[in-house]
């Protein structure tokens, strides 16, 4: 077995600081229906992310400094699956190992980090937005369904749906903290048929009309619930407890955020300890 595929888990600093960060999450509430070594995949996969989304996120040097760093990961994944030493990707070796996580997903992710760190992202048109859920959601979902056990048909399917619907439901509670750093998701026609003019991230947010454009975006989010949730009712082959989790704690945050409004002032919606018992009681039946 090469070397790269004998590296340990990440280590215990490490992994106590990913747990950290994930601790008080949905993301976090789901995982801990999973067994202990599901459970340690899922927060090798969820450290990449938040490892390469700081990259895109915390501004630390120029766009081509973090282009390269960005490379840098691709080069180390590329020396893991081709089993040479990897330096930063080697926690993620086990979970490669044991559930066939594939190199294209991983890369995909990195796709998505680059289209943030080429330029802040500013009112996409649908089909780019489209893209950039796809690569920073969906290509994740395609690496946790290999630790659910999921056959790739409706896996990638779930992940297709799901992966979209929880990436449009972050975009619309984050709005105000990424215009603050001068982005806006919201698609570009949606906000020309609502009557803007100028595309400024601050300016476009502090609007009343971002009422219309973010119920557009949320009504798009609830599809890809409906679909994702069309794909888990019957039951595939895997352990759907976790995905069904995720979907209906988000779901049920986008309705509440819905109920809340979009015009400014927003408040943060989160579910209360109760609502969230009720929906992992219910998972567990699944």
């Amino acid at each position: 077995m090469p070397d790269s595929m004998n590296a340990p888990q990440m280590n215990a600093p490490q992994s106590k600081a990913v747990k950290k960060k994930a601790s008080g999450s949905s993301f976090y509430t789901a995982m801990r229906l999973m067994a202990r070594q599901e459970r340690d995949a899922m927060f090798a996969i969820y450290a990449f992310c938040r490892r390469v989304d700081d990259i895109a996120d915390d501004g630390v040097g120029t766009r081509p400094e973090r282009h390269e760093r960005l490379d840098a990961w691709r080069a180390d994944l590329e020396a893991l699956f081709a089993g040479a030493p990897c330096a930063q990707a080697a926690f993620l070796a086990p979970a490669v190992m044991q559930y066939g996580l594939r190199k294209e997903d991983f890369l995909t992710i990195l796709d998505g980090m680059d289209m943030d760190v080429a330029e802040d992202i500013v009112a996409p048109d649908l089909i780019t937005l489209d893209l950039y859920c796809e690569r920073v959601a969906s290509a994740v979902g395609r690496l946790s369904i290999k630790v659910f056990g999921m056959e790739e048909g409706p896996g990638f399917q779930l992940a297709h749906h799901l992966g979209r619907a929880l990436q449009l439901t972050n975009i619309l509670r984050d709005i105000d903290e990424d215009a603050d750093i001068g982005r806006l998701y919201l698609p570009r026609e949606y906000l020309f048929a609502a009557g803007f003019k100028s595309l400024d991230p601050r300016m476009v947010v502090s609007d009343p009309r971002v009422d219309t454009v973010c119920r557009q975006v949320s009504a798009l989010a609830h599809e890809h619930y409906d679909k994702a949730q069309a794909v888990l009712t019957v039951k595939p082959k895997g352990r759907i407890a976790t995905p069904w989790l995720m979907g209906a704690v988000y779901s049920e945050i986008l309705s509440a955020t819905e109920a809340a409004g979009f015009a400014p002032p927003r408040r943060r919606v989160s579910l209360g300890k109760g609502k969230l018992l009720s929906l992992v009681l219910r998972s567990k039946f699944l």
